[in-house]
């Protein structure tokens, strides 16, 4: 199990990893090696995520998130197997985090009146500054 809140963890088996070429430079040993990792979660089937967590899971994965539900991450920053899931793993358990905390919920706040006097000072002002700056009329 890989405990991501204490309230959320995903089982092992929930997870797909799949091992591919690297892209890009390299020499003779890049062209033969499968060093970089496609990971794949699917959110849509998984227990542990409720539906307000699923949802905003896929506002953050973006792109990433299958029309099916299914997180693909690919990672190939480093140049060994271990490497790379290890990093596909932690994109994946941040992703989620981010997803299980529910977002504050905003109170609208009123301007004091001190705010709104200086605003209206400001803009007092300011007009005052372009009244000034007009066309020069010879007599």
């Amino acid at each position: 199990m890989i405990e991501i809140t204490p309230s959320i963890s995903i089982g092992e088996t929930e997870i797909e990893e799949q091992f591919i070429r690297s892209p890009g430079a390299g020499g003779q040993k890049v062209n033969k090696t499968e060093t970089a990792v496609q990971l794949r979660f699917n959110a849509r089937g998984s227990p542990a995520l409720s539906n307000a967590a699923f949802l905003r899971l896929k506002t953050i994965a973006g792109r990433r998130m299958t029309k099916a539900g299914v997180i693909v991450i690919t990672a190939n920053q480093f140049r060994t197997q271990e490497a790379n899931r290890r990093d596909a793993l932690d994109r994946l358990i941040a992703m989620i985090r981010a997803a299980a905390t529910a977002p504050r919920r905003r109170r609208p706040t009123k301007p004091s009146k001190g705010a709104r006097t200086r605003r209206l000072d400001a803009k007092r002002r300011q007009s005052d500054l372009k009244q000034v700056r007009g066309k020069v009329i010879d007599d």
